[in-house]
């Protein structure tokens, strides 16, 4: 049996979607998918991925910049990003290695920019800044009502005997969470060449299959190597 053909082109994925909606699940499932096809990659998360950027994420998430206002907390994602993008995610992709990311740049888009209110001028600024042309090859948006994304939360911690707390966004009122989705469907819309829906209101298995689904159809060598 002959081996994959090696895909030497690295792509850079990334997962994005209201809270609840499963991106860390998926995240994983497609690395393992892309592992079987022999191809090395990574996963990583936003805020997050590097030492100094987890401390940023600890710092928000726990709710000490909700007094900043969207506007500080744009500018301490992009802090972190910038970080991100330096540290792991540009070496990576340069040494080959595929980068599949829990979040990235659109998530600032969708949160502080459409949900905050956060000026388009600066957030644009923040991109240019933070991602220096690293622009996602894939962006997979999972979409789901956020009624049933936080039902679906609430139910999988009775199961793991967790108690539901929140994280600062978590928090937030459920019409909060419905512009958010919103503006992640604007956002996908606005740019078809890369974004892609996908329903998150279906079985795991299902999803992860949708996921892959749309990958090959973006990157036509994983068909290539899955023939071989």
């Amino acid at each position: 049996m002959l081996d994959a053909p090696k895909i030497s082109h690295a792509r850079f994925i990334t997962f994005e979607g209201g809270e609840g909606v499963g991106k860390s699940t998926q995240v994983k499932r497609l690395l393992q998918n892309l592992q079987r096809h022999s191809i090395e990659a990574i996963r990583t998360r936003e805020p997050g991925g590097t030492p100094k950027a987890e401390a940023i994420r600890s710092f928000i998430l726990q709710g000490r910049s909700e007094s900043w206002g969207p506007g500080g907390e744009a500018v301490l994602f992009a802090a972190a990003r910038l970080d991100h993008v330096n540290q792991l995610i540009a070496p990576n992709l340069r040494n080959g290695t595929w980068v599949l990311s829990d979040r990235f740049h659109d998530s600032t888009r969708a949160y502080q920019g459409l949900t905050g209110g956060v000026d388009d001028k600066l957030i644009a600024g923040l991109e240019a800044l933070a991602l220096d042309g690293h622009t996602p090859d894939l962006t997979i948006v999972l979409d789901m009502d956020p009624d049933a994304a936080f039902k679906r939360v609430a139910e999988r911690a009775v199961e793991d005997g967790l108690q539901v707390s929140g994280d600062r966004f978590e928090k937030e009122e459920i019409e909060w969470h419905k512009r958010l989705r919103d503006g992640f469907l604007r956002i996908a819309k606005d740019n078809p060449e890369r974004c892609v829906v996908i329903s998150a209101a279906q079985p795991e298995e299902t999803l992860e299959a949708a996921i892959w689904k749309a990958a090959s159809q973006r990157f036509p060598e994983l068909l290539a190597g899955s023939q071989a």
